[in-house]
Parts: C-alpha cells; structure tokens; sequence
C-alpha cells in the first residue's frame, strides 16, 4: 500500500502562514532535501487554498498527479489539476493504487482531516527559526492524540529543522 507524506514547513510556533496567508518567511535559499522527496512521490494532495497559492507562485502544476480536495465550483483548472469532494473515500482508495508515495502537501485543514482518520503514514516537518505569534495552523482541528515515533533530526547550517516521524497506529 502506498504512503501518504506530509511534507511541510512551519514556524517554530506550529504555523504553516500568516494570517493572511503569506510565506514570505519561507526560507528559500537552498533544497533541504525537497528534490530526493519530489522524486520519490508521484502524486500530491492538496487543499484549494494551497493550490491557489502555488498557481500565483507560478506553478504549474504538471510534474505529478495533482489532487484538490474542494467543495467550490469552478476552480481554475492548471496542468494536472484534479478536483475532488470526498476526501476520506477517495483517499483511501487512492492509498490502495499501485504507484510511487503521495506527499501531502498542506494546508493544515487537510492535514487535521487526514490525520483524524489515519491515513498519514509519516511527517516530515521543517520548524523555521521565526516565530509568528499568530497565523494559519499546522493542525488546526486534530480532535485526537496522535502518537508519533521521531525517526529523523537534521539541523542546518541557517537554523532550519528537519524532524522525520512515522505515524503510529
């Protein structure tokens, strides 16, 4: 069975963005990893607000398998864009398909959903040195424990953490 990836970057105080949805706090100075991690999955999850993030950061969405979950009509489609309403079904029977890993890419709503109906398989968190006092969550409505075991610490040079967990269930 393939594994669902969270991929995904923070500040040190569990945000994922500004309040109005700002990343320019992002380190972007170098790969931390991101290229090994993009070339070992073959579709990407994704809620509607990261999607339109990622189309006015340019991207174009056609090197892998794209999935958004939404419940709006009407959505721009770009490159391999696929929208989709039933979030737990469908994922669980994408999770069932033969294929590469699938990376979860945000935002913290989904994650909360996924989460709540155990179907993350591992976490791999990158904790920027900043501290934003207030913003958009990583896990904004997680409604149980989730016991993680901690499989990776990497610290680099400009401050940036990786932390690699596997979900356990």
């Amino acid at each position: 069975m393939r594994k669902i990836r969270l991929f995904i970057a923070c500040s040190l105080d569990g945000f994922i963005a500004s309040e109005n949805g700002e990343i320019d706090w992002l380190f972007t100075g170098g790969d931390y990893g991101y290229k090994k991690f993009y070339d070992s999955v073959d579709t990407a999850l994704m809620g509607r607000k990261t999607y339109e993030l990622g189309i006015k950061l340019g991207e174009k969405y056609t090197k892998k398998r794209n999935i958004i979950f939404t419940r709006r009509k009407n959505l721009k489609k770009v490159g391999n864009a696929e929208f989709v309403r039933d979030i737990i079904p469908f994922t669980r029977k994408l999770k069932r398909e033969k294929g590469k890993d699938i990376w979860l890419v945000g935002g913290g709503g989904i994650v909360s959903i996924l989460l709540n109906n155990d179907l993350i398989d591992e976490m791999q968190i990158f904790v920027h040195p900043f501290v934003l006092g207030k913003g958009i969550p990583l896990f904004p409505k997680v409604k149980k424990d989730v016991k993680l075991k901690l499989t990776k610490i990497f610290a680099f040079r400009d401050g940036l953490v990786r932390l690699g967990y596997i979900v356990l269930k």
